[in-house]
């Protein structure tokens, strides 16, 4: 279920993997998406399991636009799930959730916040990770540090060239080319590059784990739409 867990100051953190939960089929077994055919009552059970794993009082998490909106947890009513790409928290025991299946996870902590991240070619280009950033420092947290998780990688996510060369000539470090010869982006590339931009120091958990390679993750690129999808979760102590 825990794929890898830290902390930084008094901020916790966990990237899942699809093990230990209660799907079935393709979605088995940890599934944390809500809007792929799964049994909504398995995936209450799945998101109550990460909770209790980070020792969560409340666990928040967010429709996914592929936009650059941030919102902080506190706003946000129970029950509710907000329309975002990052999640940010600085009240202890509410955890916040990213939920993805080829696109990229962040967790950004610092002294007293913390915030996930989902980061996909249009969140890249929009600028989703620097927005994080920038809402984060205008609360006055310090020692900011980011850890980018699994994600699928330049080697395997092939796009239309034009639509490459788009992503490129805004974030150019993430232009790649896949095993096969042809145009691709990787996006965590471009993602450690806007946060060596913005100064803040960056761990690669996810260097080696794309998820279009390896079934420990759910992929849409490999499964289809029926794929469910692993998290990262971050919670203030």
């Amino acid at each position: 279920m825990i794929w890898f867990e830290g902390s930084h100051g008094d901020v916790s953190f966990a990237f899942t993997d699809r093990s230990g939960g209660t799907s079935e089929g393709s979605w088995g077994s940890l599934n944390l998406g809500t809007s792929n055919g799964d049994d909504p009552a398995r995936v209450a059970d799945n998101l109550a399991l990460v909770g209790g794993a980070v020792g969560a009082d409340r666990l928040v998490r967010m429709t996914q636009v592929h936009g650059n909106d941030v919102v902080w947890a506190d706003a946000v009513a129970d029950g509710d799930v907000p329309v975002a790409d990052a999640l940010l928290t600085d009240r202890p025991g509410t955890a916040v959730l990213v939920r993805v299946a080829d696109c990229t996870p962040v967790v950004l902590a610092g002294q007293g916040v913390a915030a996930v991240v989902h980061c996909g070619r249009e969140g890249l280009v929009k600028g989703v990770v620097p927005a994080a950033v920038r809402a984060m420092r205008a609360r006055g947290t310090s020692r900011l540090r980011a850890w980018v998780g699994p994600r699928a990688c330049g080697r395997c996510y092939e796009l239309p060239a034009a639509m490459a060369d788009a992503v490129a000539e805004v974030v150019p470090q993430a232009r790649a080319n896949t095993s096969w010869g042809t145009a691709s982006i990787d996006v965590g590339a471009g993602v450690l590059a806007q946060l060596a931009a913005d100064d803040v120091d960056a761990t690669d958990l996810g260097a080696d784990e794309c998820t279009i390679e390896h079934d420990r993750w759910f992929s849409y690129r490999r499964q289809g739409q029926d794929s469910g999808r692993f998290g990262a979760v971050a919670v203030v102590r």
